[in-house]
């Protein structure tokens, strides 16, 4: 039983880089037996391709709605059915301050930023972050295989942004309700790559640096 339990723990702490990966080199086997050159098979890929992202786009309007719906702000008539069961109206909008320093891009020789902003608005930054990443996956997506003719990927990018959609941070305190401790304590780490590595450092929330940037003079404005 002890050895059971420890193998579990052990897969749970699998970086997601790392399983995204594994399931990208087994899928890309798994292509190879697939008869994409048969029309059923292509239209059933292209349609589980399509749910795919019809699912992560209503992850997405529900997170929206959830962190508007206290302020009253909801999307439409049909996301309001959708989310109408699980939003709490009777609680304040989540304007406490949040204060981290922002470091530059890889390469680049700015100084880093200090950023004061509200949790609300923070989240709603990183919600518009991952709206822009998947319409730029999907944009690439539909080049690659209405241009190009690249079928293949179709199937993996059917599996991995949907698992990295109910990996994210957001979906984890917003559809999940889980606590916003730990590694879920905004300022969030930067969201690494395919390797695990990202164009940026983390975000910085201890009082050294803040302290610092402040003297430092970067930054500072409230971002709404």
């Amino acid at each position: 039983m002890r050895s059971t339990s420890v193998r579990r723990r052990s897969i749970a702490h699998i970086p997601s880089h790392r399983t995204n990966l594994i399931i990208i080199l087994g899928m890309m086997q798994v292509s190879k037996k697939i008869p994409f050159d048969d029309p059923q098979v292509l239209l059933g890929v292209r349609i589980l391709y399509i749910v795919t992202n019809i699912v992560i786009a209503g992850v997405y309007l529900y997170l929206q709605n959830k962190i508007n719906a206290k302020k009253g702000e909801l999307l439409s008539p049909l996301s309001t059915a959708f989310t109408y069961q699980c939003l709490t109206f009777s609680d304040p909008i989540d304007l406490t301050t949040l204060k981290y320093v922002e470091p530059p891009p890889m390469g680049s020789a700015d100084e880093p930023k200090l950023i004061t902003t509200t949790v609300h608005s923070y989240d709603l930054q990183q919600l518009r972050a991952l709206w822009k990443s998947q319409l730029m996956g999907v944009g690439m997506m539909g080049v690659m295989h209405l241009y190009f003719k690249y079928t293949n990927p179709l199937l993996i990018q059917s599996i991995i942004p949907l698992k990295s959609a109910f990996e994210g941070n957001l979906v984890k305190i917003h559809l999940f309700g889980q606590p916003a401790i730990g590694d879920l304590k905004r300022p969030w780490k930067a969201a690494g790559g395919l390797m695990g590595m990202g164009g940026q450092g983390d975000p910085k929330a201890d009082k050294k640096s803040i302290e610092q940037a402040e003297r430092a003079g970067s930054g500072g404005v409230k971002e709404e």
